[in-house]
């Protein structure tokens, strides 16, 4: 899957992609008509959980769209997939409906 990054306030290590690019790819398991994904990750100055990730998954019909926050890009990676897995197995039973 084409994926597009962005890191705001820092410069992001290749191995956190790398990382981020293989839960992607795992998605066209459960959708295969994802057309790209626009990836955000982001530095907060809040507490803990002062990492965020933003994953927009563009597919046909709607846009799929995830924020979470975690101690760690990795942790917030981790709980975006959850979510974007689900909204892909629902979007998919909506276009065979």
């Amino acid at each position: 899957m084409k994926a597009i990054y962005q890191a705001t306030n820092f410069d992001a290590d290749q191995k956190l992609i790398d990382f981020i690019q293989k839960k992607l790819d795992r998605l066209d398991n459960f959708f295969d008509r994802i057309i790209e994904a626009e990836v955000f990750l982001k530095l907060n100055n809040t507490g803990g959980k002062n990492k965020t990730v933003e994953i927009k998954i563009k597919v046909p019909g709607n846009d799929i769209y995830v924020s979470r926050d975690a101690e760690s890009f990795e942790k917030a990676m981790d709980l975006s997939y959850d979510v974007l897995k689900r909204q892909l197995k629902k979007q998919k039973e909506k276009l065979k409906n």
